[in-house]
């Protein structure tokens, strides 16, 4: 695993990878950095210690089954997030030691789940 222990760099790498998705866009929502499809569809949001939490995480749109098995296999970095957590959306600790590139295949993932049919057929998905 490849550490990360400075908040700023944890999100700046998140940033990157959600960036270099095919039309992803980036606005804040909520008082946090969102990244959007075709600047509509929300597929991922940093939650820097929303409403006190003890983490530095994001929270992301995730395939049927993504948070379940994810959550199961490790609390202690994967968590079901409050309001969207009942719609299988996945929250991802970042601060600590992220595998960078378990992470880079769930913010795809993220991405795949809302992007519109014409941009997954045009990113190979």
């Amino acid at each position: 695993m490849t550490g990360a222990s400075d908040p700023d760099h944890a999100v700046e790498r998140v940033r990157r990878t959600c960036l270099a998705l095919p039309a992803a866009t980036e606005r804040m929502s909520h008082g946090e950095a969102a990244f959007f499809v075709a600047d509509k569809k929300l597929f991922l949001i940093i939650d820097d210690h929303h409403h006190g939490a003890d983490h530095l995480a994001f929270w992301c749109a995730a395939p049927p089954g993504r948070q379940e098995e994810c959550v199961e296999r490790a609390p202690e970095r994967y968590f079901r997030p409050p309001y969207v957590g009942s719609r299988g959306w996945l929250g991802v600790r970042i601060d600590g030691a992220p595998d960078w590139d378990e992470i880079a295949e769930i913010v795809e993932d993220a991405w795949l789940t809302v992007a519109p049919k014409r941009l997954r057929k045009r990113a190979g998905g």
